[in-house]
């Protein structure tokens, strides 16, 4: 996926969990940020930040904050991404040969799946797509902070795999050159807890990590996974 006519600015603060003010030209501007979590290992004050206009002229923030420099790392933080970008690595061919469907938010048990698909060979499943920007030192760590939703989904993909379909979670891994990927277990144990018990059901635990620009994100490899 692609951003068009990104702008490098610098952090300075976030108000809220929804706001940031950036210095952009020399001026202070109020941005929205695309993602809720607390990523307070990236926002920093003084980090390289980047920003796409937003699409809604009605919008008191003119721009979105997209992506932040951590280091060496370009970390993608819009929340919304890796769904998008799972979609078109997935109708590209590259997560099930002879898709069929791939037909997102698709509601099954108590849970809003974020795909379901179906090949020409009779398979289907679920996808649930979860985004990381979480870095330890090279290793890709989820949650960043507890998620139940995140333990909800985990126990519903296991029900969608005793009722016969395929259920795969994918770490939508936001930056390049990760070691492997694990869940945060200091954080939020019971996720990492059910993440195992879903793979010991049969669950597909899929890591991919992102080649990452300003303007761009898209899925590039998989990492190992560490349960």
């Amino acid at each position: 996926m692609n951003y068009p006519a990104i702008r490098q600015a610098r952090f300075l603060s976030r108000p809220n969990r929804f706001v940031a003010l950036v210095e952009l030209d020399g001026a202070v501007h109020k941005v929205h940020v695309k993602n809720t979590g607390r990523c307070r290992e990236l926002l920093v004050p003084g980090a390289t930040v980047y920003l796409a206009p937003g699409d809604n002229p009605d919008r008191k923030t003119a721009y979105d904050l997209v992506a932040v420099e951590k280091g060496p790392l370009l970390v993608n933080m819009d929340s919304q991404a890796p769904n998008r970008a799972f979609g078109q690595w997935a109708r590209a061919g590259h997560f099930r040969p002879g898709l069929t469907l791939l037909r997102p938010e698709t509601v099954w048990g108590r849970s809003r799946f974020d795909f379901y698909w179906e090949s020409d060979a009779g398979r289907r499943g679920f996808v649930e797509v979860k985004g990381v920007t979480l870095e330890e030192n090279g290793h890709a760590r989820f949650p960043d902070a507890p998620t139940l939703r995140g333990v909800k989904h985990l126990e519903e993909l296991a029900l969608c795999r005793q009722a016969g379909f395929e259920a795969t979670v994918c770490f939508v891994v936001q930056m390049g050159g990760m070691t492997d990927f694990a869940p945060n277990d200091a954080t939020h144990p019971a996720f990492g807890d059910a993440l195992r018990r879903a793979a010991a059901a049969g669950v597909e635990v899929l890591a991919m990590e992102c080649a990452v620009t300003p303007h761009s994100l898209a899925l590039s490899r998989p990492v190992p996974v560490r349960l």
